[in-house]
């Protein structure tokens, strides 16, 4: 039989893969990516159809020389990424670097690792879908070229190391925009009147006061309180009213589970239940995914990374067995239960389920590590559930009146809890106002019409209305997902990067923006409105969409980007300045140089004191009031201009080094000490740097990427310590290199 090289991402995928196919295949990983755009250049050339430039990415060099070699050992390759964008954009970069051994290259693809699924997927492969490698190079041109035109202008505008993004900029956006929503949040207060009655069986229950004669009591706009003046008015009268139960309502209800999970719901509820980062979750999910050939576990789930709710007819009949053996004939539904698909969404492969559900969570104790446990187990329980009975609540409400008053009472019984035996999916932002009715949980008596009542406790609450809430992530996840921004590989990213660049910070598991947040939005929002729309964003999303479908060709969507983003382009660095300078504070703290005010200005490392005269007077202060200490002279020259001296500095990072005193109009600086009278040897350069280290000391020449001058290193010892060029040893000392 002809052997046959196997290509996968990840060394954990390929052994378990290995271990099912057998002999006549070889499984090998490519690691990932391994080719990408390079970081050090656009790599655009968009006067060439947007084509872009890769390169081999660098540490995976010997992958590339691995996989040639297997491929020439083999009489066919197969590639075998993950069944999405981003799979099938590896598969065509590694068919672009291996097509030169003249080996036939075919893909497959696979929803769960499964040796059923593994096996099926060898006997049907496929050519690469282009249009789907399309979609996936649409999107890392739109981003690169977000990315790198936009970034510089931030640099100069705000500090280095900032960044814009297609998907990532809305999203702090939402977030500040929430964060303005609760700024502007007027809280109003209001009351409520609760009755605690009985009747003939004794039994006790609450009744809210629902309404005055014909009027609904009602606050502002929120049409369920009143005032605290009425509320005591309101409670004096009642206590001498008599109570008689008006009408008494029963109906069932039927309650329907939820979808099995997809990307964006799996990472909302494991943040809600086991407070997981949805990087996090996807990193658990991807180990199950994989399974463990050294536990003998296969794939324990199948592919994480969807958005459809589509489940197999094999799975659904699996699971309708399991439910009857289990829970019993009165939890499996007549017909079995599918779910729709949103019309944004990919319907490439399933929902998240488990690839079997005879393994419960149960039956993996000790196989599994605690947290893939736990994650494992909102999977299954999540995806049973899907396919058990609707649970049947009985509703029943009590309408009461008392003189010109009426009160109500509601309350439910879990008649049957069908799915609710499984799995119920955790509530999140439920404000006080909706948990102040959340009564229908209580038990109600038996009462009739016209049936007498109690009264033993009049209470008049008082409340106020409140802010919306915060987004936690699983919140923002679902509001991105909601409004059609990003896709299920992006969320994870988009949430890391956010709070990496610092442009909100996590409290108590909710964001709130930073002051640089705050400020890099109102920049973008006013130098490039369309990128930050999001609308436009999640259109892009949508026509993103199209190409992956074949419905678009995708050079045509980056030209329909590209005329407006260049046109943005040309006006933003003075809008982004002008931005900048509406938010400067004037202070009452005077200038020491001139006497004007100082004003509070956004630099490159955050807000500081500026003088309000400048650039006449260029006076500038930390805004803690602290003076900055004074440079340290190290009495060499400048090689570079006539006037200035190397002065050792520190870095905003607190790394040490040597710039001219001149700067910024001299931007000369060295990392290590340079030392005075000690010219270089091979080129003549006025100045040796210093480089000391625990156990040696050496001198480079300054102009280390033209010469390259390195004298012999010398050990350093307590007896013979390196030398110090009047420079002290612990500030010469640095890393070595």
């Amino acid at each position: 039989m002809p052997k046959r090289l196997v290509i996968v991402e990840s060394p954990a995928k390929a052994s378990t893969i290995e271990k099912i196919l057998g002999e006549d295949y070889t499984v090998a990983a490519s690691m990932g990516h391994v080719r990408d755009l390079p970081r050090s250049k656009e790599s655009v050339d968009v006067d060439n159809g947007f084509t872009p430039v890769y390169e081999v990415i660098k540490d995976k060099k010997k992958v590339i020389s691995s996989l040639r070699k297997a491929a020439k050992a083999s009489d066919e390759i197969v590639l075998a990424a993950d069944p999405d964008r981003e799979g099938e954009a590896i598969c065509w970069h590694l068919a672009e670097e291996l097509k030169d051994t003249g080996k036939p290259i075919r893909r497959v693809t696979f929803n769960e690792i499964t040796p059923d699924a593994i096996n099926a997927a060898m006997q049907a492969p496929r050519d690469i879908d282009q249009d789907r490698v399309d979609a996936q190079q649409a999107r890392r041109v739109l981003d690169r070229l977000v990315g790198y035109r936009i970034s510089p202008l931030l640099w100069r505008n705000l500090r280095p190391g900032l960044s814009a993004g297609r998907v990532q900029s809305v999203a702090v956006r939402l977030v500040c925009a929430r964060e303005d929503e609760i700024r502007a949040f007027n809280p109003e207060e209001y009351w409520t009147v609760a009755a605690t009655v009985d009747g003939d069986t004794n039994m006790k229950f609450d009744a809210r006061l629902y309404r005055i004669g014909e009027e609904k009591p009602g606050f502002g706009s929120y049409g369920f309180g009143i005032d605290s003046t009425r509320a005591e008015e309101v409670a004096t009268d009642l206590r001498a009213q008599s109570f008689v139960v008006d009408s008494v309502k029963k109906r069932q209800q039927k309650q329907s589970p939820k979808a099995p999970f997809i990307t964006s719901t799996l990472q909302q509820e494991a943040a809600r239940r086991l407070r997981t980062t949805a990087r996090q979750t996807m990193a658990v999910a991807q180990q199950l995914y994989e399974g463990d050939p050294d536990r003998d576990l296969v794939g324990l789930i199948t592919y994480m990374r969807t958005d459809s709710v589509r489940v197999s007819q094999d799975a659904i009949d699996e699971a309708r067995e399991f439910i009857g053996g289990r829970y019993g004939a009165d939890y499996v539904p007549a017909k079995p239960r599918t779910f729709r698909t949103k019309k944004s969404a990919q319907d490439a492969h399933e929902a998240i389920r488990p690839t079997s559900v005879e393994r419960t969570p149960e039956s993996l104790k000790g196989a599994l590590t605690d947290e893939q446990l736990k994650l494992y187990d909102i999977i299954w329980k999540r995806f049973v559930a899907s396919q058990v009975s609707d649970a049947i609540l009985d509703l029943t409400t009590i309408d009461i009146h008392a003189g010109d008053y009426k009160l109500r009472a509601s309350g439910s019984i879990v008649r049957f809890p069908g799915f609710r035996d499984v799995f119920m999916e955790t509530a999140e932002d439920v404000s006080a106002q909706s948990a102040a009715e959340e009564d229908t949980k209580q038990p109600l008596p038996d009462v009739k019409d016209g049936e007498a009542l109690n009264l033993h406790e009049l209470t008049p609450g008082q409340h106020f209305t409140e802010p919306p809430p915060r987004y936690s992530e699983a919140s923002l996840i679902r509001e991105l997902e909601e409004r059609g921004i990003g896709r299920p590989s992006t969320y994870a990213s988009i949430m890391s990067t956010i709070q990496n660049r610092k442009y909100v910070d996590r409290i108590s598991s909710r964001f709130h923006p930073t002051e640089v947040g705050e400020m890099v939005t109102k920049m973008l929002v006013r130098s490039f409105p369309d990128i930050l729309d999001i609308d436009f964003t999640a259109k892009m999303e949508s026509d993103l969409d199209e190409v992956e479908e074949g419905g678009r060709n995708w050079v045509q969507v980056m030209e329909d980007f590209y005329g407006p983003f260049t046109e943005a382009l040309e006006g933003a660095a003075d809008k982004m300045y002008e931005e900048k300078k509406s938010v400067e504070e004037i202070t009452d703290k005077e200038c020491e140089e001139c006497g004007l005010p100082m004003a509070i200005k956004w630099g490159r490392y955050g807000k500081f004191l500026g003088c309000t005269g400048y650039p006449d007077c260029k006076t500038t202060q930390p805004l803690d009031g602290k003076k900055a200490a004074e440079p340290i002279k190290t009495g060499v020259a400048c090689p570079e201009c006539d006037s200035g001296e190397l002065l050792e500095r520190k870095s905003r990072r607190g790394k040490v080094f040597y710039g001219c005193s001149e700067y910024p109009t001299c931007k000369t600086a060295v990392w290590d000490p340079p030392v005075s009278g000690m010219p270089c040897p091979e080129c003549e350069a006025p100045f040796l740097t210093h480089r000391v280290t625990k156990t040696r000391h050496y001198y480079l020449c300054y102009r280390r990427d033209e010469c390259g001058y390195k004298s012999d290193p010398e050990p350093v010892t307590e007896e013979n310590p390196a030398p110090t060029h009047g420079i002290p040893p612990a500030e010469q000392a640095t890393a070595d290199a």
